[in-house]
């Protein structure tokens, strides 16, 4: 029970951090939040990301560039060019890395209000950090798993960060329904997404990329989206636009 416990917490808050404060805030600024606010959320995300913790800066250009050019060849991680999912995530990898440490050429335009934190982004990113966080998951299996198979389970705790984004990216581009013609292959993989937090509703997304509720139709349910309403509600968030396209 406590793996299945430290598993599924570390899926969800990974998952919230990612959904939340790296792809609606950092790539899309959906809301906006000061600048004590933005700091803790970033903590946030170094905590529950760890060993995989990924760069808010660089995670947000390569998405952007992913809008700007999605399912073509200049898209940084299309499935649609390659054979199964583990050489799309090793090509992310490498043009994420790229970005991140300056030896990949990125336009201008996808570089303009983006959060930086160069103190956590710097240890967060550092090999120091990733071991020490991949020890712990290690250790914390040694002394609550009961049966060797739990063990399988590190590796995606290892990986956290990769792993949500290769199933959205993988999945929400081949497998589902449209609900709009974009000029992409993006899809909705589930009508209630509980496993990706609302990122399996792609075809919306590419849709309305600045709508904070990815679900569009009445039961198509994002469960991010309450918790940024209630955030928004005490103000801990400002949405921009509450709801900037209408429900179809």
């Amino acid at each position: 029970m406590p793996i299945l416990i430290f598993f599924l917490a570390h899926w969800y808050l990974s998952l919230f951090s990612q959904t939340f404060f790296l792809h609606r805030y950092s790539a899309h600024k959906m809301f906006t939040m000061s600048s004590f606010m933005e700091k803790f959320f970033y903590l946030m995300l170094y905590i529950t990301q760890g060993s995989s913790y990924l760069v808010p800066r660089a995670y947000a250009v390569m998405h952007r560039m992913h809008h700007a050019y999605s399912d073509t060849d200049k898209d940084p991680h299309s499935p649609h060019f390659f054979k199964e999912v583990f050489t799309m995530m090793w090509e992310t990898k490498k043009i994420y890395s790229g970005i991140q440490h300056g030896t990949y050429k990125i336009e201008e335009k996808f570089e303009k209000n983006l959060p930086e934190w160069d103190a956590v982004d710097n240890m967060g990113d550092s090999w120091i950090s990733r071991i020490l966080f991949g020890t712990g998951y290690v250790l914390f299996y040694m002394a609550f798993a009961t049966e060797w198979w739990m063990f399988l389970l590190l590796p995606v705790h290892f990986l956290m960060g990769p792993v949500h984004g290769a199933i959205v990216n993988w999945a929400g581009h081949k497998y589902g329904y449209r609900n709009y013609n974009e000029h992409d292959h993006s899809k909705n993989t589930l009508p209630f997404d509980f496993v990706t937090g609302g990122e399996l509703f792609q075809n919306n997304h590419h849709h309305f990329a600045s709508r904070p509720n990815f679900g569009t139709k009445w039961w198509e349910i994002d469960p991010t989206y309450p918790v940024i309403k209630v955030l928004d509600a005490v103000g801990v968030i400002k949405l921009v636009k509450a709801d900037p396209e209408p429900v179809s």
